[in-house]
């Protein structure tokens, strides 16, 4: 075999198999603080492994789930503030496996971008790993895709996959019924859904991400990055004392469109919008847009981040102990018959 000295190489390409291998040496210690029982291995291997046993499951059921973070990427990209779009990407995923009943136990990422930057891709995955700490999910491998050409520059992009498992027969939904208590956990702002319309609706105002927030402090980008919230170990211990029925994660679709998805047949959730107060982020984005109430609903969580459908009887002792858990919680109303959401009040 013949070298030639002045061949063309895979960086004149575009990538940098060094820099992806400095990527790997960087984020290693934030991978290696979210070890949990079960980890096996470490980051570099061609797959990624997982004790069940040995995380303490007998009979278990194995639930997995994948998203990313949509457009509120590109918010994150123009103002260069990367930092917690990593979080919002493992509670996309982690928020939809507890609605299953299921605990997190492991997760991957994929990064992918035109020209890798180390310090850049360093601190997502460090956001990442600072999700599935806080989560009780392990980060035990990934991919980091440098494809010149496919992105602009500077442009990345981002998706996510969990695991999780439960004992055969602890699945969720199970039991819900007439009369059922819905208990709403607040939420963190916008999280990570409706980011096309938040910026819509930001080209409207005039305003740039660097302006004064005019709902919060800080500026306007900072705002609209308030990391989606984890629910997690809250929901896990609510689950685990007994008397939840049900558990819906409000993404996209809003307060319309999920809370019917754990409700059987001939069942509705009866809302109650004066229950709570709309937060000043939504505000501010139905009074700049003109945007009517049930549109506001139907697109954001309008403050109610996950809701938890439980046992009259059990409704008080777990509102308890989701406050003592740090949550702040509101009553929203019951399961009734009927079908879909009925809203009584207004938010608006």
């Amino acid at each position: 075999m013949t070298t030639g000295h002045n061949g063309l190489t895979y960086a004149d390409a575009g990538v940098d198999i060094d820099a992806g291998n400095a990527l790997v040496d960087r984020i290693k210690p934030a991978a290696k603080r979210t070890s949990r029982t079960g980890t096996m291995g470490g980051l570099g291997g061609f797959g990624a492994l997982f004790d069940l046993k040995a995380a303490g499951y007998q009979d278990p059921i194995l639930v997995a789930a994948t998203d990313g973070v949509g457009t509120k990427l590109r918010i994150a990209i123009d103002t260069g503030n990367v930092d917690t779009i990593g979080i919002d990407l493992v509670a996309m995923c982690v928020n939809d496996l507890v609605c299953q009943g299921a605990e997190p136990l492991l997760f991957l990422d994929y990064f992918a971008t035109g020209k890798l930057d180390v310090e850049e891709a360093t601190r997502i995955i460090t956001g990442i790993a600072a999700g599935c700490e806080a989560s009780g999910c392990a980060l035990i491998g990934g991919e980091t895709a440098e494809m010149p050409g496919m992105y602009h520059k500077g442009d990345f992009d981002l998706a996510g996959f969990a695991v999780g498992a439960m004992e055969r027969g602890a699945e969720l939904p199970a039991g819900v019924a007439e009369g059922d208590v819905l208990l709403g956990l607040a939420s963190n702002g916008v999280h990570s859904n409706g980011y096309s319309f938040v910026r819509k609706v930001v080209e409207l105002s005039g305003l740039g991400w660097d302006a004064a927030s005019p709902f919060s402090d800080g500026t306007l980008g900072a705002a609209l990055l308030a990391p989606t919230r984890l629910y997690v170990k809250q929901a896990l211990a609510a689950v685990r004392a007994g008397g939840v029925h049900a558990l819906a994660h409000i993404t996209g679709g809003g307060l319309t469109e999920n809370p019917p998805r754990v409700v059987p047949e001939g069942l509705a959730c009866e809302i109650d919008l004066s229950s709570w107060n709309l937060p000043p982020v939504f505000r501010w984005l139905a009074q700049t847009a003109n945007m009517a109430e049930p549109e506001l609903l139907k697109t954001f969580n309008c403050g109610i981040g996950m809701i938890a459908f439980v046992a009259p009887d059990r409704a008080a002792a777990l509102a308890d102990l989701l406050r003592a858990q740090g949550e702040t919680v509101v009553e929203l109303g019951r399961v009734v018959k009927g079908e879909g959401v009925i809203y009584k009040g207004r938010l608006l």
